[in-house]
């Protein structure tokens, strides 16, 4: 079964552009377009990984960031943040909200990928 991936940002050609990458790399992909959307499907889902846009509409990202790291049932949830956001203040606010990795757009493919990967083999140590 493929590793579920939760892409939340509100801009559809981000979603699409990401969730292309993704697939071809072999995982299920699923996409909210804000915030509430987003945490209703990491609850029900339980993906692996979720990509989260820092400014969505009804809840940021660092928000539903702390939300899942705070759960003792979705700690285990990994987090990706993928903004425009680019500031040094941005990144340490949301990788003091628990944030496991910090990306910036526009993306590379290929960085979106090894990302995973090393998230991914942390995980199976």
């Amino acid at each position: 079964m493929a590793l579920q991936v939760l892409i939340a940002d509100d801009e559809p050609h981000i979603s699409r552009a990401l969730s292309f990458v993704l697939e071809k790399g072999g995982f299920s992909v699923h996409v909210a377009g804000n915030g509430e959307e987003a945490m209703r499907m990491i609850r029900k889902e339980r993906p692996r990984i979720v990509f989260l846009d820092i400014v969505m509409p009804k809840t940021s990202g660092i928000d539903i960031c702390r939300e899942v790291k705070d759960d003792p049932d979705l700690r285990g949830t990994c987090i990706i943040i993928l903004t425009a956001k680019g500031q040094e203040v941005d990144r340490r606010d949301c990788m003091s909200a628990g944030a496991d990795a910090y990306l910036t757009k526009p993306f590379s493919p290929r960085e979106v990928l090894e990302q995973v990967m090393t998230i991914i083999s942390r995980g199976e140590k």
